[in-house]
């Protein structure tokens, strides 16, 4: 049996530190999105945009709470201008 990858709020927040991006563990989704996108950069919206491109498009099940942050908080910050 095939075990599909969950994507919680402590793995996307992993995900987000290995970006270099500062977050204290304990953080919800939301908030971990409102520190990502605080003080945006050009090459932290590269690289923030590619991190949803992935998790949105590839196998892993991004858990509801993951899902509905990245789609308020992170996704309108990374509309290009």
């Amino acid at each position: 049996m095939m075990h599909a990858d969950l994507i919680d709020q402590e793995d996307f927040r992993e995900r987000l530190v290995a970006l270099g991006i500062s977050i204290p563990p304990g953080v919800s989704a939301e908030q971990a999105c409102e520190q990502a996108v605080s003080g945006l950069s050009p090459e932290r919206a590269v690289a923030l945009r590619r991190l949803v491109e992935e998790l949105l498009g590839g196998s892993a099940t991004l858990l509801p709470n993951v899902r509905e942050a990245i789609s308020r908080t992170l996704l309108p910050a990374l509309v290009p201008r």
